[in-house]
């Protein structure tokens, strides 16, 4: 086929999927390697963007789809008669963060983050097509673990994960270089002192970081909440 052939081809299955489409899938379709399916894929995905329509080509992972353009959600939704869900309460939001930014993780770890039961949060977003089972740990029990989704993806309107917004930091805030060197070493001795002389502080730290990773999951949470208002 010759280039313009393939590039209406990939168009052509892109809006007949309706879903989104492998490049493994795609490639096997066209008899092309994976890599040279994707250049095609790209470079009408550039077009429809240059274009700037109602209609773009948006990828999820290793997929591709063809979706209408967020500008003109609202009118789809009033021509469909589509209502807005309930949007996701604050233990949705926070659980979705934990398993975004932690992934694969197990129930249990959700829930030692969180200090809270979440049985029926995690119930929740997967009926909402945003969590699914990832398979489970070889341990006693084999528990499950959990992942986002690609309707994770397609609602928080991002590629992959590598494009989440960074975890705030936890890091105490290090002083500059002239607050430093205004201490002399005396004072540094005082707070230096032996190791053997210190008690180990194992339990205030556990709570201490139990505490911040719950901050962190609330704050990422009010991230992720303007992405998922819809659901």
């Amino acid at each position: 086929m010759s280039e313009l052939n393939i590039r209406n081809a990939v168009e052509a299955i892109l809006f007949a999927s309706g879903a989104s489409v492998p490049v493994s899938r795609m490639a096997t379709a066209l008899e092309l390697s994976e890599k040279e399916t994707k250049k095609h894929l790209e470079a009408l995905m550039k077009e429809y963007e240059d274009k700037n329509g109602g209609i773009i080509i948006i990828r999820l992972d290793d997929a591709y789809q063809m979706v209408s353009a967020e500008e003109y959600a609202p009118q789809i939704r009033t021509v469909m008669d589509l209502r807005r869900n309930t949007p996701l309460s604050q233990a949705a939001m926070e659980v979705l963060a934990v398993i975004a930014y932690n992934q694969p993780v197990t129930k249990a770890f959700i829930e030692q983050v969180r200090g809270v039961d979440c049985s029926g949060v995690i119930g929740s977003l997967t009926a909402k097509d945003l969590i699914e089972e990832k398979g489970r740990l070889e341990l006693p029990g084999r528990p499950l673990i959990y992942g986002t989704t690609e309707n994770f993806l397609r609602c928080f309107s991002i590629s992959d994960l590598s494009e989440l917004p960074e975890i705030p930091s936890s890091e105490p805030k290090v002083r500059d270089e002239a607050e430093e060197s205004d201490e002399d070493d005396s004072q540094l001795s005082i707070f230096q002192g032996d190791a053997e002389d210190e008690e180990p502080v194992t339990e205030a730290e556990d709570d201490v970081q139990d505490e911040t990773d719950a901050m962190i999951a609330m704050e990422v949470g009010e991230i992720i909440k303007a992405a998922t208002e819809d659901f």
